[in-house]
This record gives structure tokens, C-alpha cells and sequence, in this order.
């Protein structure tokens, strides 16, 4: 084979592998701003409004909002909890719930994807809340 084709192969190989890391950081930009209007007007609230409502039950969560994320934990244990955050790692951006619970020195973890952030309802977080929250109440 010449030493041309095999260049302009790998060339172009390098500008294809750039076009795509430009595309999926600008998704990444476009995603990030959507969760951020995401969290302060949708998953903060909710969050807020389970918390209240379990309280009243009971139950003791308080809501955190770390940087980029929320999370409500139980005021027991620190390892009882259900968090949303952004990921970007893969081609199309997702919020990815994550919830850990512990069994005396067993800690379980799971996440799921929960959806697009710019496509997400007070009713979808609310669906990803009861169906996490029912290995807390169960008790």
C-alpha cells in the first residue's frame, strides 16, 4: 500500500475523530444549560416537596443540592440516599438517578438513566422519586 493512502486514511481518521469530539461537547454545553434550568425549576422543587411530604410521614430526609446535582438523603444513615446528576460521558447526554442504601454494613447501589434534562417533567422525577423511595419506606 502507499505511504499516501495510508496518510490521507489516518487524516482523515484525525479530522473525523475531531468533528465528533466537537459535536459531543457541544452537546455536552447544550445539555449542561438544560439541567441547570432543570434542577432549579423542576428536581430542586420536587425534591423539596418529597422531603416535606416523608417528614410528615415520619420519615427524615433532607434535600442537598452539591454542585451539579440533588440529592435527598436520610438523616439516619448517610449512605440511605437518592441522588439526580448529569452525565456526559456517553453520545447523547442523560440525568442519571443514583440511589444507595445500606443494610448494616452492606451498601447497595444502583443508577439509572432517567432521561433527556431539557425533556424532563415534575411528574417524571416524581416517578423516579416513589419507585426509588419504596426499599426506604418499606421498613
Amino acid at each position: 500500500m502507499e505511504i499516501a493512502d495510508v496518510r490521507k486514511r489516518i487524516h482523515s481518521t484525525i479530522e473525523h475523530a475531531k468533528q465528533r469530539a466537537a459535536e459531543r461537547r457541544s452537546r455536552g454545553d447544550e445539555a449542561a444549560r438544560a439541567y441547570s434550568t432543570f434542577l432549579d425549576t423542576v428536581a430542586v422543587p420536587m425534591f423539596r416537596q418529597v422531603a416535606n411530604v416523608l417528614k410528615s410521614e415520619g420519615y427524615a430526609f433532607s434535600v442537598f443540592t452539591p454542585s451539579g446535582s440533588v440529592r435527598l438523603m436520610s438523616d439516619r444513615t448517610a449512605e440511605d440516599f437518592v441522588e439526580l446528576t448529569l452525565d456526559t460521558t456517553g453520545d447523547t447526554p442523560q440525568v442519571v438517578g443514583h440511589t444507595s442504601r445500606s443494610r448494616g454494613r452492606r451498601v447497595t447501589e444502583s443508577e439509572r438513566a432517567v432521561g433527556s434534562p431539557a425533556a424532563l417533567t415534575e411528574e417524571d422525577v416524581l416517578d423516579f422519586l416513589a419507585k426509588e423511595l419504596e426499599a426506604f419506606v418499606e421498613r
